[in-house]
């Protein structure tokens, strides 16, 4: 079972949290969330506190226990992913490696030149927000922990980095172990 389903989930001030039918509803400062969840767990809202627990009210047979404790775990970490989004928010930071790779904002659009003929658009998203505070640096945030690594991750699939080389798009503070060349 998973232990950390057993500590709540604190509710900041500010924070409104919702439960109509089997949506948890969540607004902040930065914004509205929303998550569908399945009938295995049970959400209780207590004050500041959110607790999620396995719906043992449901459960026909013992062996369906374990899944339901599985699924708490899971909904406990996205609930709480929620909460810390509209209140903090994301960002996952990429750096750029490799002479003439570089990044610039048109737009909406990320223009990227990686070492191909041409130049790599990508449109950016309405719920994600992309800086380029450098030529060689991007930083994706938002406010659902999903999209912003889903779309730091799209960008990161155009180049992944060279173990060879070295050159790429990588995460910040991502270890690229360096492999050697052949040998005449």
């Amino acid at each position: 079972m998973s232990r950390i389903a057993n500590k709540p989930i604190v509710i900041p001030n500010g924070v409104e949290v919702k439960i109509e039918g089997n949506v948890l509803k969540v607004k902040g400062p930065k914004g509205e969330l929303q998550q569908e969840f399945l009938p295995y767990v049970k959400v209780e809202i207590n004050g500041n506190e959110m607790n999620v627990k396995p719906n043992v009210e449901i459960m026909k047979r013992k062996s369906e226990l374990k899944k339901m404790k599985m699924f708490t775990g899971t909904y406990w970490r996205l609930f709480n992913n929620m909460v810390i989004g509209v209140t903090q928010g994301f960002k996952k930071e990429l750096e750029i490696v490799g002479i003439g790779y570089r990044a610039q904002l048109q737009g909406n659009k990320l223009v990227m030149n990686l070492g191909y003929a041409h130049p790599v658009e990508m449109e950016i998203p309405s719920d994600v927000t992309v800086e380029v505070p450098s030529p060689n640096r991007i930083i994706v945030s938002g406010i659902d922990k999903q999209r912003v690594g889903q779309v730091a991750a799209d960008i990161r699939k155009w180049r992944k980095p060279n173990v060879y080389s070295g050159k790429g798009i990588r995460y910040v503070g991502e270890v690229v172990r360096m492999k050697e060349g052949k040998k005449a």
